[in-house]
């Protein structure tokens, strides 16, 4: 798979030691318009592992992208050895559009395996996953938290999976977030596939961290280095500090709607009863106050001025993996 001299991929032929930009063909717009993902390959004269990076699945994340722009800008994608391909917007019309979703409704991110004859965004599930995932070792796929919901930089895997574990800590991220495979999601059916994907998330929708974003180019720059696939002429840092493995965690939710303010910051250790932020209302009547129902760590933080009773406000470990 990895080690063919001559990459055959959507209609192209790409050899060893050769640099392509090939065309995803998403659909055709009613104006009879063709939209096309650019689709980057770099490949080593050296054979080995194919490394496939994505990000943009949901259109409004855009700090994965940027993530996947500094690694194609940086160089990084040019491997020492094997193979690396980069798509760094995989949902190309929610990403023009700042929409989580699809022109058909649908999260592309709830339809995988997807279908040659399904809706649209099935339909661009489907190629990824024939046309694209089968030629590759391993996956780095990029998100953000949804809305106003940020997430602490965190690699997500499943428990009990040897090889996901020793590239989740050779990435580095602060945070590793033990989560089951989400039914028809991306991750899910490439794990069904047996291609080891680690699922980064860091920062939220509409928003460019940087934190989040030197977190995410690092972390890749670890794994293609423990993959003897790292160019050189870049150098591999350690991570800051001992990484959180969260084994188990739950939502906090709004009990008052109102004006918002969190009292602490995502990856903040915290004690049962410790005040994480309040509720309050514009007319100054009440001031609820936010507090830890557990030890551990908070690794979302939403981060809206204005929530509504029953919104999720704080995601907090309760169990850690040792």
């Amino acid at each position: 798979m990895s080690d063919k001299e001559v990459l055959h991929i959507l209609g192209e032929s790409v050899a060893l030691g050769e640099s392509a930009k090939v065309s995803f063909n998403v659909a055709k717009l009613h104006t009879q318009n063709t939209i096309d993902v650019p689709v980057i390959i770099e490949r080593s004269k050296k054979p080995g592992p194919t490394v496939l990076i994505t990000a943009g699945i949901h259109g409004d994340e855009v700090n994965g992208v940027e993530i996947v722009r500094q690694i194609i800008a940086k160089g990084i994608n040019k491997p020492k050895r094997g193979t690396i391909i980069c798509i760094p917007v995989i949902n190309v019309f929610g990403f023009i559009h700042m929409d989580r979703e699809f022109p058909d409704g649908r999260d592309l991110n709830r339809v995988f395996p997807g279908g040659k004859g399904g809706s649209l965004a099935s339909r661009v599930a489907h190629k990824l996953m024939t046309e694209i995932v089968p030629h590759t070792d391993l996956i780095l796929d990029f998100h953000t938290g949804g809305a106003d919901r940020f997430n602490a930089a965190q690699i997500r895997i499943v428990k009990n999976e040897i090889v996901l574990d020793e590239l989740a800590q050779v990435f580095g991220a602060p945070v590793i977030y033990y989560s089951k495979n989400l039914n028809k999601s991306f991750r899910n059916s490439c794990y069904k596939l047996g291609i080891p994907m680690l699922l980064f998330e860091g920062g939220k929708s509409f928003h460019i961290d940087s934190t989040v974003t030197n977190t995410g180019v690092n972390g890749t720059k670890r794994v293609l280095y423990h993959l003897e696939m790292l160019n050189r002429k870049f150098k591999v840092s350690k991570p800051k500090k001992g990484c959180i493995k969260i084994a188990d965690s739950k939502w906090i939710r709004a009990n008052h709607s109102g004006m918002f303010k969190s009292a602490v910051s995502v990856n903040a250790q915290v004690k049962k009863g410790d005040v994480l932020g309040h509720i309050t209302d514009p007319y100054g009547s009440f001031n609820h106050f936010v507090k830890a129902p557990n030890d551990g760590y908070i690794f979302n933080v939403n981060e809206s001025p204005i929530i509504y009773q029953g919104d999720a406000i704080f995601h907090i470990s309760t169990k850690l993996k040792s």
